[in-house]
């Protein structure tokens, strides 16, 4: 925290203390106080009277209080000296002395600083808003840092009433005799306090220092406070923190994640109401979708926009809900990777690697076009262009779920052209999360710096580039070397009992996962890779852990796809309806002709039929835009209305992509085929 004006402070408070001092030099006082003075109707001899008489009780207080704190060095040094005091006595009363000492301390401050405030008031100009705002500024700097005190100086006098209350039983202690169970509590007590100052972190003044850490006013809600109904004591309230809401000055909400006292165990139970609303609601809504022939993802989004901000507004938890949900993508993508063996990597990678690259470069190159055209920045239309040429894989995984994935003679199977192409986006959004610093950069950059842009852009490129080298060089040693006694010992281990097949099949994801995040890729392909490394042990493990699995997918990724429906606005598509469905036909067509255009180029002659089921599978925006966006629209990339048009059209992207897909199903499959895609 920044105290502006800290130094002219202290000068003012030193040259006020030296006047006051002295009572010779009361009449520079009274002059200079009368300078500042301009109340309207005052004649100007009572002006003089009301400043001399304020600057002499100011003085009698200043003497008093010096006097007083004399008093108090003593009293500490008596109560030091005293022999028939027990160190617990002692430092309760020292303790006491010293907040007492620094409450007039800082009395004697805020004086001043009113002093001061006023003076800085009456020479600015009242014209001046950007002056009255820094004024505004300083003001609340200053209650903040004296609220802080103030709660510094509380927790203070907490810590003196608890050391009467110790002094209080030590004395009682040595009056009487206790009994053996009394002592036996005593030292449990004992322990008890040096447990709770061990385990204790002292958050609040470790990080109160820490450079970019500001001090802001908060409204802390207690549920308990809400219930009219019931009669709960202050104190009560206060121990149970487990329910405690802080609402900051910007409406954001924050529960408590980490309470003072481990010792006593804690639940959010906003996010546990959360959880089970999702539950229960997801239900009709997905048995609806599937009365109509829609996909039950899409009942699971309506749920999501029920309980919603758009909605119903009952979902308090949002941030926890979301991060709930991302473990349904990581389980979704390990059974794709499950079922998406090795060989049949082998046997599409030229495509799997070109199709994406060549896709994204047609979308940027077009998204530079219009932007030109329409005035828009270089930067703005980068992100743009690169944010809607991802697809959504957790979306495609479910519309391949139960196909008939078997190659023809001389074909290439479209599940594993469509697959591989979707986990090449996957690494391409590694890619553009970690240049998405530099584009923020390049943002506000001139021209002259643009090579140092480019060259920066190349680095990062050629990082990304090594980190997914180190990531399949450790996936080959992970295949060659581990997996096999890896998978066999668990097998040992879990017979008749399925918990440690699936810990150690969920240990292995988090491993495969940490490892690609800590080498900068995206999580998301350390999960798919740990699926394909399992696969490679044969059709009877993919079998047996897909069993296992599944149920947590399932469940986990009702969660994703409601956290999905949570950031749909249903009223803002109203609004904007005529331009949303331009909007997003224009990008779906313009995905699937691209696709259908580069599959062209890249698919052997024998394939080519399988071009028109993939550009459907790709032809949506993947769910990944909601996140891109918001780190976006945090960075100034791109403004609010950019940031709600991608959501829009993402989410009616999304609504659009079953019909395309089954278009696409009914035109080039057979139809024993189509009858399992379906």
């Amino acid at each position: 925290m920044k105290v502006t004006g800290f130094t002219s402070l202290w000068t003012l408070i030193s040259l006020l203390c030296g006047q006051l001092a002295n009572t010779a030099e009361h009449e520079d006082v009274v002059k200079h106080a009368i300078k500042l003075h301009r109340g309207k109707g005052a004649v100007i001899t009572q002006r003089k009277q009301w400043v001399l008489e304020s600057c002499r009780k100011l003085s009698g207080l200043l003497r008093q209080k010096n006097v007083v704190l004399n008093k108090l060095k003593n009293a500490i040094r008596a109560v030091e000296k005293d022999a028939g005091l027990s160190d617990e006595e002692k430092l309760f009363q020292v303790h006491t002395f010293e907040i007492f000492q620094k409450e007039l301390n800082e009395s004697e401050n805020s004086v001043f600083q009113a002093i001061h405030g006023l003076q800085r008031a009456l020479q600015g100009d009242y014209k001046d808003v950007v002056n009255m705002k820094e004024s505004s500024r300083q003001r609340l700097e200053a209650l903040r840092e004296a609220a802080i005190k103030e709660e510094m100086e509380y927790v203070e006098l907490l810590a003196a009433e608890k050391h009467q209350v110790e002094a209080l039983k030590n004395m009682q202690h040595q009056n009487k005799s206790l009994s053996m169970l009394d002592e036996i509590l005593e030292d449990v007590r004992k322990a008890a306090d040096r447990l709770e100052e061990e385990i204790e972190e002292h958050a609040f003044d470790d990080n109160k220092s820490v450079r970019g850490v500001n001090f802001e006013a908060v409204l802390r809600v207690e549920e308990d406070e809400a219930n009219s109904k019931r009669n709960a004591s202050k104190r009560e309230v206060e121990d149970d923190l487990g329910l405690s809401m802080l609402i900051d000055s910007q409406n954001n909400q924050y529960i408590l994640t980490k309470p003072r006292d481990s010792t006593i165990p804690r639940a959010d139970h906003h996010f546990i109401k959360d959880i089970v609303t999702i539950g229960m609601l997801s239900l009709p809504c997905g048995w609806l979708c599937t009365t109509i022939g829609l996909p039950t993802m899409f009942g699971y989004i309506i749920c999501g926009v029920l309980l919603g901000p758009s909605g119903l507004n009952s979902i308090k938890s949002i941030v926890q809900v979301e991060t709930l949900g991302e473990f349904g993508v990581f389980f979704t993508l390990f059974l794709v990777g499950l079922e998406f063996s090795p060989e049949r990597l082998r046997k599409v990678w030229k495509i799997s690697l070109q199709g994406p690259c060549y896709m994204t470069i047609l979308m940027i190159a077009f998204g530079l076009l219009w932007g030109h055209l329409l005035q828009i920045r270089p930067t703005q239309s980068v992100f743009i262009s690169t944010c809607l040429s991802l697809s959504s894989t957790p979306l495609v995984s479910r519309f391949l779920a139960g196909t008939v994935r078997g190659d023809k003679e001389g074909d290439i199977d479209y599940s594993s052209v469509l697959l591989g192409m979707l986990v090449m986006q996957d690494v391409q959004l590694g890619l553009f999360i970690a240049v998405m610093p530099t584009l923020i950069q390049a943002g506000v950059s001139t021209y002259s710096s643009i090579f140092k842009e480019i060259l920066r852009i190349l680095i990062l490129i050629g990082q990304i580039l090594f980190s997914l080298a180190a990531v399949f060089l450790t996936c080959l040693v992970i295949k060659t070397y581990l997996i096999g006694p890896y998978y066999r010992k668990l097998h040992a281990e879990s017979k008749g009992n399925k918990e440690i097949l699936i810990l150690g099949i969920s240990a292995f994801i988090f491993l495969m996962l940490t490892i690609t995040e800590l080498l900068d890729v995206s999580m998301e392909l350390g999960c798919f890779l740990a699926g394909a490394l399992i696969s490679s042990q044969g059709h009877m493990v993919t079998e047996e852990i897909m069993s296992c699995i599944e149920p947590i997918r399932d469940f986990l990724a009702i969660i994703f796809f409601a956290s999905i429906g949570l950031h749909v606005f249903p009223t803002f598509v109203i609004y904007e309806l005529t331009v949303l469905l331009f909007l997003t036909l224009s990008v779906v067509i313009m995905k699937f002709v691209l696709a259908v255009l580069v599959l062209s180029l890249i698919l052997p002659k024998t394939s080519q039929y399988i071009k028109w089921i993939v550009s459907a599978g790709l032809a949506q925006v993947s769910e990944f835009s909601f996140v891109l966006g918001s780190r976006a629209r945090r960075a100034g990339i791109i403004s609010r209305e950019v940031y709600l048009l991608i959501l829009s059209v993402t989410t009616l992207s999304l609504l659009l992509a079953p019909a395309l897909w089954r278009a696409a199903i009914m035109k080039c499959v057979p139809r024993p085929e189509r009858r399992s895609s379906t």
